[in-house]
């Protein structure tokens, strides 16, 4: 099960490393975390798991780090793979799903994300690159797909004098390749992402494919879907002008370009006789909020801030994201992009009250380190990815715990503490990565396509923001910009926030950089049923003599809110707000605050109670004009009425008439509690889909209605 160099390499360390493993931070995972990687990471031989927890960071540390017996630098790749094996399994930062699946294995696909589109519009080109996606996933990886270029419905096939059939019969065949081809042998499903331009004369029927009502045949409900969005058409809608539509048959070119040259060739073509239809924009956009409604998605990415803002945006035109919605980079015919990432536990740097912000450059330098060997050594499925990922170096370094870190440091997410903490860790997390790969290019030289690059024109990710900045003074930018002028960058990108719902887990920490949705729910995943509480409330509470049965009735009443339970200080109420309850306005500030130090994008959920096309519309267009990336990944929603909850035995003296129904069975109390705790309750999710969207902890969720807390792993973050 593991490859002959990872085998020699852990047999000629053997003492040393069987020295550093420590069996007792087993107990850092949560049950539900070591129910996890029961069920899909942990190595097992004929179906008998044959690998423990702590012999899996051993192993994805060996996997990164092997070298040869005979290598000059051994001792120090074993002091590299002892590092990262304790700041993993001390809960530091944690590697992607695909790399605890695949580290030190024959084939070690340690990759995440892939981005690709179709190679032609042709019958070769797109089963050409139907069979690179169905590799990428056979080994783990998670696909973001555009289709700006293939033809729409009705237009003329010049090789036989027929017509197409449009993207919807093309996106089926994707969508049941999806299904048969599972990540890792049966441990997750297949996922792919596809993108479209908001010009292209099939967006009516490309916004309808992943709604629950119409026939199979025009519905490809196991596919997830974006829009890469322009600017010239957000323009259009907030002034109430027409929109029109075209074949990129009939019409090409406009994928290909961004900012001032899409404009004027979209304003071009508006002229001629090739626009297949002219409306008001707001119908589209309409459209495209009813569908949010529905079902969550489509996700919403601005073309031209991906483009304009990326360090990659010599090298062409970028033309969709991933799985995700949080990795931005340049793909082609000929290439196809990935990405590798980890993620950092955010709560291991709050000490004694403060945040760590030395121990938090430190961590990142190594990750950096660890991101920039998995590129070399990496198994690569497709060509195409090799000779991407080799050329330009990219990799993304995301995050988890944020909202642990603002309750251990008593900071409410609306306080102005909040809002500062959250730049300046941001700060350091991309000061210490462009550190890193300045030093890894001094060393090894800068990756392949450097020259061009903003970097080598000396600018950072914020220098490419038209927003204000507010350094923290805690780092020389001006002595690193001479430095990265002189020596180069090692990596292309750097900064990537991903979701990290399996990961998150594992090490225990609220996901990503979101808030908590509920502060008590129950999470179904294929590994079993498991209750959720706040440790942080219930400390809270216990500190004040308030956490008692009656307490946590209340808040399963409440949904797991505490905000109306008026026994509750209001300093605790405010500190222990659910997403539903922290204006979105803040949440989008933060994450434009940050945006400046993430040099691709941000896997960034709408939270919203109560959906009407005003709010959505307006959140969408403060989200643009902040110049956010992404700007949005699902969006989520509340049903609008509560399911009913039992909350206490019922006195026999005051039963009602509803309570002594004939036929009503008795409750096993053992059973109740997780039907009663179901904070996030819901409307009722279609069996037929209910595997895909809330039965699997690796799994994304089933649009806005997803019982599921958080985020999405299919990418494997």
């Amino acid at each position: 099960m593991l490859s002959d160099r990872c085998y020699r390499f852990i047999q000629t360390h053997a003492a040393q490393l069987d020295e550093t493993i420590v069996h007792d931070r087993d107990f850092h995972l949560t049950y539900h975390g070591f129910q996890s990687l029961c069920k899909s990471y942990l190595l097992k031989v004929d179906g008998r798991i044959v690998e423990r927890p702590q012999h899996l960071w051993m192993r994805v540390a060996c996997g990164i780090h092997m070298s040869e017996v005979d290598v000059e630098d051994q001792k120090s790749d074993l002091n590299d793979a002892i590092e990262t094996y304790n700041l993993m399994s001390n809960r530091y930062f944690i590697h992607a799903s695909p790399t605890l699946f695949h580290a030190g294995s024959p084939f070690g696909q340690l990759a995440s994300c892939f981005l690709t589109g179709i190679v032609s519009d042709s019958i070769d080109g797109i089963y050409s690159s139907l069979k690179d996606c169905a590799n990428l996933s056979k080994y783990a990886g998670g696909i973001g797909f555009n289709v700006h270029d293939i033809r729409a419905t009705g237009s003329y096939i010049r090789g036989t004098g027929g017509t197409s059939n449009g993207l919807v019969p093309m996106l089926k065949v994707f969508n049941d390749t999806a299904r048969y081809v599972d990540q890792g042998g049966g441990k997750r499903k297949g996922a792919f992402a596809a993108y479209l331009e908001p010009w292209h004369a099939d967006i009516w029927s490309f916004l309808d494919l992943k709604k629950n009502t119409g026939t199979d045949e025009t519905r490809a409900r196991d596919l997830f879907f974006g829009l890469w969005i322009p600017d010239l058409f957000m323009r259009r809608v907030d002034a109430d002008k027409d929109w029109c539509l075209f074949c990129p048959n009939e019409a090409p070119g406009l994928a290909n370009v961004c900012g001032d040259e899409f404009d004027r060739l979209y304003e071009q073509y508006e002229t001629t006789k090739f626009v297949r239809e002219r409306f008001p924009a707001r119908k589209l956009w309409k459209a495209i909020i009813d569908t949010q409604s529905e079902v969550g998605l489509p996700y919403m990415l601005y073309k031209d801030p991906c483009n304009l803002k990326s360090n990659q945006r010599h090298l062409g035109v970028i033309r969709s994201s991933n799985l995700c919605s949080e990795i931005v980079e340049y793909s082609s015919p000929e290439e196809i992009a990935v990405c590798n990432l980890a993620s950092i536990g955010l709560p291991m740097f709050v000490k004694s009250g403060t945040f760590d912000h030395d121990e938090l450059f430190r961590v990142t330098q190594i990750i950096v380190r660890n991101l920039n060997k998995i590129i070399d050594l990496n198994f690569y499925a497709v060509a195409k990815t090799r000779f991407s990922n080799l050329r330009h170096r990219p990799m993304g370094i995301g995050v988890q715990g944020q909202d642990d870190v603002f309750k251990m440091m008593r900071f409410p997410w609306e306080s102005s503490e909040a809002a500062q903490l959250n730049r300046e860790m941001y700060e350091t997390i991309y000061f210490a990565a462009c550190t890193a790969s300045m030093e890894l290019a001094k060393k090894h030289g800068p990756y392949e396509t450097y020259q061009g690059s903003p970097m080598s024109q000396g600018l950072f990710q914020f220098d490419l923001w038209k927003r204000p900045l507010n350094f923290s003074g805690r780092w020389d930018w001006d002595d690193l910009r001479a430095k990265v002028k002189q020596y180069g960058m090692r990596n292309s990108l750097l900064v990537a926030l991903m979701p990290t719902a399996s990961t998150s887990e594992f090490l225990g920490f609220r996901e990503c950089f979101e808030p908590a949705t509920s502060n008590l729910y129950v999470r179904r995943t294929l590994a079993g049923e498991f209750t959720y509480v706040s440790k942080y409330l219930v400390q809270d509470l216990a500190a004040l003599g308030l956490w008692n049965t009656e307490m946590k009735t209340k808040i399963i009443a409440a949904n797991g809110s505490v905000q109306n339970i008026p026994e509750i200080p209001e300093n605790v109420r405010v500190l222990h707000k659910t997403v539903w309850e922290i204006k979105t306005k803040t949440l989008l500030d933060m994450a434009a605050d940050r945006g400046v130090f993430v040099c691709q994008s941000q896997s960034m959920n709408v939270f919203m109670e109560n959906i009407t096309y005003a709010k959505l519309t307006s959140m969408h267009f403060y989200a643009w004009k902040l110049g956010l990336k992404t700007g949005m990944y699902y969006l989520r929603s509340k049903p609008a009425h509560d399911t009913l909850k039992v909350t206490q035995p019922v006195d026999k003296r005051k039963r009602t008439q509803s309570d002594m129904e004939a036929n009503a069975e008795p409750v096993d109390k053992r059973k109740r509690e997780s039907s009663d705790m179901e904070s996030n309750a819901e409307p009722p999710v279609d069996k037929r889909k209910q595997e895909s969207s809330d039965m699997e902890a690796n799994k994304r969720p089933e649009g806005a209605f997803c019982s599921r807390e958080n985020g999405c792993v299919s990418c494997g973050s």
